[in-house]
């Protein structure tokens, strides 16, 4: 099976360049550049999104994301035809007749509630409609104007976040216009910050850190008030300018965020789902040891990531995803029995997420390059991920 470390390689070389100038380009040591490409370490994100760059290609070109045959073992992924098609559509979107606004309200509940609770398949197939019905419902009435344009943007947000979870990142950006588009006529002013600090995550596939970090701040500064959903989307802008900051190599400006965002879990005593930011001091903790992993330093992520004691009410898919990041930093420590641990506690928690992460294939990868023998644990999270070793 072709790695990340394959196609990185493999372009490398048809773009006629040596490991060391790969190196400089992107902005990594030879040393990193070389144990990806033997795969004996785990491509993280902000790798790849910086090799991508030196390279003139997408990320999702070196992850081989999104994965079909995987995905389609589990049957057609409904909803995703449709919603590229709406997607394209832009502003001129086929609408179609509404339900009332609290069914339609009710019915954003459930598919968020669908995508917390690692049903992302469930919650793709219900998105399309749910967002036709809501331009219906902006073509039938002059009343409740604002709150229709409020439920958009919560489609849009959930629509994104659908498309980074099954691979199709590249279509985040136009779901991101829509967003900002949607937010103008909102009733609800949090989604317009919101949207900043969004375009600011896909930037980071981009290795665009600089501009990352400069919507982050506009968007946290555009927050007004002291609410719980204030903070929440107060707080997700720092946890996402941690990791843009990690990313970007600035270590300071990343503790900063944490900081920051820890400052406001007080009187946050649960991880609040408002806005599907998942904000409180789980989600604090899981980004303070994604930092430590993104600014070099895995053994502190290995440390302390596997002692956070996760609150019960945590996203599945967040608790997912800590795991993942815990595994990859085991394996950079040198303790491939304990990343594959943590690749269980993973697929245990959220065995949609997992399996397609390309983390995972990158961590398995170079847990097998780690070990001197397979052991049939190993062979068979393999075999369930879709990855041959």
């Amino acid at each position: 099976m072709t790695t990340t470390g394959d196609r990185i390689a493999s372009l490398r070389k048809l773009a006629g360049l040596k490991q060391v100038q790969l190196a400089q380009r992107a902005q990594y040591s030879v040393s990193m550049v070389r144990a990806v490409e033997q795969n004996r370490e785990p491509a993280s994100p902000g790798f790849v999104a910086a090799v991508a760059s030196a390279l003139g290609v997408e990320s999702e070109h070196l992850t081989g994301a999104p994965y079909y045959d995987l995905m389609n073992e589990d049957g057609p992924l409904e909803g995703i035809a449709e919603l590229r098609a709406v997607i394209a559509e832009g502003p001129y979107v086929r609408a179609v007749e509404p339900l009332s606004l609290a069914e339609l309200a009710a019915e954003m509940a459930a598919i968020d509630l669908a995508y917390r609770n690692d049903k992302g398949r469930a919650a793709l197939a219900r998105i399309p409609v749910l967002i036709r019905q809501l331009y219906g419902a902006l073509h039938a009435s002059d009343n409740d104007r604002g709150k229709v344009f409020s439920l958009l943007c919560a489609a849009h947000v959930t629509a994104e976040r659908l498309c980074r979870r099954f691979g199709f990142t590249n279509l985040a950006p136009s779901v991101l216009d829509r967003l900002e588009w949607a937010a103008a006529g909102a009733d609800d002013p949090l989604y317009a910050a919101q949207a900043k600090i969004k375009r600011a995550r896909i930037l980071m596939y981009h290795n665009a850190n600089d501009v990352g970090l400069r919507l982050v701040e506009q968007g946290i500064d555009m927050i007004e008030g002291d609410d719980e959903a204030a903070n929440a989307v107060r707080g997700y802008g720092h946890l996402c300018g941690a990791i843009v900051a990690a990313r970007g190599i600035r270590p300071d400006t990343a503790a900063d965020h944490i900081d920051a965002a820890r400052a406001l879990t007080p009187p946050i005593r649960r991880e609040s789902d408002l806005y599907g930011t998942l904000f409180g001091p789980g989600n604090v903790g899981i980004h303070a040891s994604a930092v430590a992993l993104e600014s070099g330093d895995p053994d502190r992520a290995a440390r302390e990531g596997s002692a956070l004691i996760l609150p019960v009410e945590i996203a599945p898919p967040r608790a997912g995803h800590h795991w993942q990041d815990v595994a990859r930093a085991w394996v950079l420590v040198g303790q491939p029995d304990k990343a594959l641990r943590a690749l269980g506690a993973a697929r245990a928690v959220a065995p949609q997420q997992t399996r397609l992460h390309p983390s995972v294939r990158e961590t398995l990868h170079a847990i097998a390059a780690a070990e001197r023998r397979r052991t049939d644990s190993l062979a068979n999270f393999a075999s369930w991920v879709g990855v041959t070793l």
